[in-house]
């Protein structure tokens, strides 16, 4: 039975590495230098914010500065802050120069069946002149390199594409941060194989919310914002349906950054649980495979390896070690575009561990009505009202 269990293992991770879209070679990335499209689209930028003072200002002058040849233009929706986010956004674009291009859009309460943040982008959206060719929907704590329109645009235009997304750079330095989220860009590759969401032959679509520009005419062909208006998992859920009718792209960004933190293990765990249990599509059957699946991925290898020959199993031991020696094969590429050559990514099935008691809690607090919390809203089914 350890036998079994070891070789079951190495069989998973032989079929990851070789046959699951070559998502762990974290190669998908903007070209540096994209063909200029003659002439440059104009671009509105739509930022969605709830109490984001300390951070809306580096956002928000990250695009206002921005080397871009065409239009480019900034909407900040207003939800409801109480911390002065939109006079922090207007001070940031007199900073840079550029008070004209901004706009600051107070959201009303979204009515039932929105969620809050879909709510702000749909006001900001219909706000943005419909001229203008793409929309890019951003979120308050990410600070675009200062070329990162351009290579966005030059990419949608080159390839006729309706969405292009970057899985931006995520906060990387404290201890907790150190340990998950390496590990959070690498389950979130092998659950939407970035290969696999480019191919226009595959039906597989996926995107990172903080970065995503779209095609306007594209986003209002299937049915804008409201489209996806009570998805917890909005970005996924957008791509899902842009790639219905055109092409999508989604890649690593190598320059464009969010700055929010995760001092702590449970700033990351809030994070993960708000929608694990939704991605799960909210079945606990879902929830129990995905268990046992973690276990079998991420324990089992090392266990094996470790305590097999106390027990005499040492085949079992071995095909573990071959199986533990894959997985850190397969995540070097991510685990080095974060965190270089540190030693700590044999910490991998530790972090698989912690994700996983994650998505168990999240189920639990959907169960209890307290499941997709986040900036003072709460969503606990798919089918009832925020609170």
């Amino acid at each position: 039975m350890l036998t079994l269990a070891a070789g079951a293992a190495l069989a998973a991770w032989v079929y990851l590495v070789l046959f699951h879209g070559r998502f762990w070679r974290a190669d998908q990335r903007l070209p540096a230098e994209i063909a200029a499209p003659p002439p440059w689209p104009d671009v509105t930028a739509v930022i969605p914010a709830r109490d984001e003072a300390p951070v809306i200002g580096g956002a928000v002058e990250s695009l206002l500065r921005q080397d871009y040849p065409g239009g480019l233009h900034v909407i900040v929706v207003d939800d409801a802050s109480g911390d002065g986010t939109a006079d922090a956004a207007r001070a940031a674009a007199a900073r840079a120069g550029a008070a004209g291009r901004l706009a600051v859009v107070a959201a009303p309460p979204p009515p039932p069946g929105w969620s809050g943040k879909l709510w702000a982008v749909h006001n900001g959206v219909a706000a943005a002149p419909a001229d203008r060719r793409y929309v890019l929907l951003t979120d308050a704590d990410i600070v675009h390199a200062p070329d990162a329109v351009r290579r966005l645009a030059a990419k949608a235009e080159a390839g006729g594409l309706d969405l292009v997304s970057l899985m931006v750079r995520l906060h990387c330095a404290s201890f907790a941060e150190r340990l998950l989220i390496p590990a959070f860009v690498f389950f979130f590759q092998k659950l939407y194989p970035f290969p696999w969401v480019n191919d226009r032959a595959k039906r597989m679509a996926g995107a990172a919310g903080g970065c995503m520009l779209v095609r306007r005419a594209a986003l209002d062909r299937a049915g804008g914002i409201a489209a996806v208006k009570d998805a917890l998992i909005d970005d996924c859920a957008l791509a899902a349906l842009l790639k219905k009718g055109g092409p999508i792209w989604l890649g690593l960004a190598d320059r464009t950054a969010s700055v929010r933190r995760y001092p702590g293990i449970a700033d990351v765990w809030r994070m993960v649980a708000r929608t694990a249990y939704t991605q799960l599509r909210h079945s606990p059957w879902l929830v129990l495979g995905t268990a046992l699946g973690m276990a079998l991925l991420y324990l089992v290898p090392p266990l094996a390896m470790v305590l097999f020959p106390f027990a005499g199993a040492w085949l079992g031991a071995a095909l573990g070690a071959a199986a533990f020696a894959l997985m850190l094969y397969a995540y070097r590429p991510t685990w080095t575009l974060y965190r270089g050559d540190d030693p700590a990514i044999l910490l991998l099935p530790l972090a698989a561990l912690l994700y996983t008691a994650m998505t168990v809690d999240s189920m639990r607090r959907h169960l209890l009505g307290r499941g997709g919390a986040w900036k003072g809203r709460t969503y606990a089914r798919p089918d009832k009202r925020a609170t």
